[in-house]
């Protein structure tokens, strides 16, 4: 409520200094799969909103549609932005992983950790620049090291994992699943509470504000960690026809707060790992399992080889992949 009120006080004061007449005012779409009830719809989305208000006078504001509620299979929101269904959608780059060859070399298993990788990305966006042609990158993040829950099967070494059925987020985290032995699936995210609670899959790798983002410490008993697995990245996805028609000074603060956003996004999903952690250890009858370090040696050296096939197959396509990963490791 206090949010509403400051942003509504926000459009009063522009409009008063500027005499902008707020019925004109450019309102941009900002699309989201993720439920309402999500800390990102707050401390994410709200901020942008309040920024780009506040930054361009009121003239451009935000409104976002949360729960899909302008398209809710997440593999499609990239699209959402690209055909201007929305002017900005939220996604995750492995959800249409041909597209981000180079941006999903951050989730090889080591590459990166979960305190380095947005800046890695950032401070090396010139590696991936081509693969956001097509839209205007807003924000790019990453979230944290990627765990394992499991329905009732505690996974506390490396053979623990085998034959195990796994809902992935992408291609790569798929391989390294492949190496631990388990059997990676693809599965739209409101179809896997249900999947693990009737046993369809066996886990899920994910991060743990999974717990409560989206309550699957209900129905996961087991949480392993401690090994490398893997950091998905996201993104705010921009039309790009919707950023070329703001003015250069509109354009130069959009830069200037997805960036921000970025640092902001990245904080809130580490905040949410802490948070996910130590509600899943509190919740009645689960365990979190944090890997001894001969055990998690055991999952590094079979993910291992994940790293090089994935780069030789990337250069042999003619990407730079090889020397993107050195500079992410630096």
């Amino acid at each position: 409520m206090k949010n509403c009120l400051k942003r509504a006080a926000y459009a009063a004061v522009f409009a008063a200094l500027s005499g902008t007449n707020l019925a004109s005012a450019q309102e941009m779409k900002l699309a989201d799969f993720l439920p309402p009830q999500h800390a990102y719809q707050e401390q994410v989305y709200g901020v942008l909103a309040e920024k780009v208000a506040e930054a361009t006078g009121g003239d451009v504001t935000i409104k976002v549609f949360p729960g899909g509620a302008l398209g809710g299979n997440p593999v499609e929101q990239y699209d959402r932005a690209l055909n201007g269904v929305a002017e900005i959608a939220f996604s995750l780059q492995g959800y249409t992983a041909s597209k981000f060859p180079m941006t999903l070399m951050v989730e090889l298993p080591g590459v990166v950790n979960e305190q380095n990788a947005t800046d890695a990305l950032w401070d090396n966006f010139e590696y991936i620049k081509d693969e956001y042609k097509r839209v205007h990158l807003l924000s790019l993040w990453t979230n944290g090291e990627n765990v394992l829950y499991t329905r009732d099967k505690a996974v506390r070494s490396l053979a623990d994992v085998k034959g195990l059925k796994i809902r992935v987020p992408s291609k790569n985290a798929g391989l390294v699943v492949e190496s631990w032995g388990g059997v990676p699936l693809s599965m739209p995210m409101p179809e896997i509470y249900n999947a693990l609670q009737t046993g369809v899959i066996d886990g899920v790798l994910i991060d743990s504000t999974a717990t409560y983002a989206f309550r699957f410490g209900e129905v996961a008993k087991y949480v392993t960690a401690g090994m490398n697995a893997s950091i998905s990245p996201f993104a705010l996805f921009m039309n790009r026809d919707a950023y070329r028609d703001l003015t250069d000074e509109q354009q130069a603060a959009f830069d200037e707060i997805g960036r921000e956003i970025s640092t902001i996004a990245n904080k809130v999903q580490l905040e949410g790992v802490a948070y996910g952690r130590k509600l899943f250890i509190d919740m009645e009858d689960n365990e979190w399992i944090d890997l001894s370090p001969e055990a998690a040696a055991e999952f590094n050296a079979a993910s291992a080889q994940v790293i090089e096939d994935v780069v030789s197959e990337a250069e042999a396509k003619g990407l730079n992949a090889r020397a993107f990963v050195a500079a992410l490791q630096e």
